[in-house]
């Protein structure tokens, strides 16, 4: 095997490479699909922006306002239900992988203890997944490095989608 083959196989993988078949060993682990999380992450991202409301009852025209309210959190804001749906549309194992990215994202732990943090999100499963992912500070930098250290990458997706 060449230099340039080693260096290929040690970059992250993207979803597109995975269905093409270049399999990593944790992705018949993975119980979720990366493109889910990739997607996941970009949501997260705008949710992360909002800022406080400072209009609590805005009656201009938004494009007179240069659309600032879009970025004000309020509290039937359209990126909070789209990940509260995402979320509650996955299965059990789906929401618990979730769970295992973000705390393998945030350091809890390496890639050969995955099994190891995947039972211990699997025993504080609770029926507030997304309740609690929101709550989440980082969660889109957290998922996305735990991706990582699984060896995706979800910068196609992004280009894709963006």
């Amino acid at each position: 095997m060449g230099l340039r083959s080693e260096i290929r196989e040690s970059q992250p993988k993207t979803p597109a490479q995975i269905r093409q078949g270049g399999e990593l060993e944790f992705h018949a682990m993975l119980q979720i699909d990366p493109q889910k999380v990739c997607y996941l992450i970009i949501k997260a991202r705008e949710f992360d922006a909002k800022v406080p409301v400072v209009e609590p009852d805005p009656g201009s025209n938004p494009s007179d306002e240069d659309m600032r309210g879009v970025l004000e959190d309020y509290p039937d804001d359209p990126v909070d239900v789209e990940i509260r749906t995402l979320v509650d549309s996955l299965n059990e194992d789906e929401q618990i992988d979730l769970v295992t990215l973000l705390w393998l994202g945030r350091g809890d732990g390496s890639k050969d203890e995955w099994s190891t943090i995947r039972n211990e999100a699997t025993a504080a499963r609770s029926d507030h997944t997304a309740d609690y992912l929101l709550g989440t500070p980082l969660l889109s930098d957290y998922l996305a490095e735990g991706l990582n250290k699984l060896g995706y990458d979800c910068s196609d997706f992004e280009t894709e989608h963006l």
